[in-house]
């Protein structure tokens, strides 16, 4: 959708019935989860009691305040982003890329760390891969819609951090394949990210050590993380079958 420099309105509507699709999908298997499922759920979480007119008023409050909250928030967001952007002479993408998607991100952070602290993983993963697909579909999409010309669609973007997300994202799954995130798998994540935050900062800044930069990315990094990947699959297939 990207590859012509814009998300049209059409396209974003696709992009925004794919997360009714997936939200209806989500909302369907849940109904069909066994009952020790459902006993489990109870037992951990506690009998939920049906919600009176009070409580009820209660929650729309605490949702309307929660939106106002959040328009007024996006706004400094967005304008204090702008600002950094101007006073520092880089592009809004790239402060966009970082500043904005970190400070976006802060709720799925604070959410998945105290799931994993608590044992809860299933939220802690759960949490982030669902942000990410709502984010694509539902925050593209009614971004798109709602734009008088559509969404700008940077070449830079096409070129470089989509491929980059799409890496990432296939990374994902040899790692996923063995049940757990181990602590080694958290700290390669956390390099990309770092990785990827030093490329821009050297891209923008047009610095001379960009060059070698990529360099030790292409003959050392990658080809290092393709065979831990593919050694880590291995492994968990084979741990599967003897299962």
């Amino acid at each position: 959708m990207g590859r012509n420099g814009r998300i049209s309105a059409l396209e974003g509507g696709l992009l925004f019935l794919g997360v009714v699709a997936y939200t209806v999908f989500l909302i369907v298997q849940s109904r069909k989860e066994g009952k020790a499922i459902q006993e489990e759920y109870a037992k951990e979480f506690g009998e939920v009691p049906p919600p009176t007119g009070a409580s009820w008023a209660k929650i729309i409050a605490l949702i309307i305040g929660g939106i106002a909250m959040l328009v007024f928030g996006s706004n400094f967001l967005v304008d204090g982003a702008i600002a950094i952007a101007e006073y520092f002479g880089v592009s809004e993408l790239i402060i966009g890329l970082t500043i904005v998607a970190v400070g976006t991100s802060l709720p799925e952070l604070a959410t998945s760390v105290v799931a994993s602290y608590r044992g809860e993983r299933d939220i802690a993963v759960g949490n982030v891969v669902g942000s990410n697909i709502f984010n694509l579909l539902m925050v593209l999409g009614l971004s798109a819609v709602l734009a008088p010309n559509g969404l700008a669609f940077p070449e830079a973007v096409y070129n470089f951090d989509m491929p980059v997300a799409i890496g990432v994202a296939l990374a994902c799954l040899p790692i996923f394949l063995r049940g757990e995130i181990a602590r080694w798998g958290g700290w390669l994540f956390l390099s990309y990210y770092i990785g990827y935050v030093a490329y821009l900062v050297l891209s923008s800044s047009q610095s001379a050590s960009l060059p070698l930069f990529k360099q030790a990315v292409g003959y050392g990094a990658l080809p290092l993380t393709a065979v831990l990947l593919i050694g880590t699959a291995v492994h968990s297939a084979r741990n599967k079958s003897k299962k």
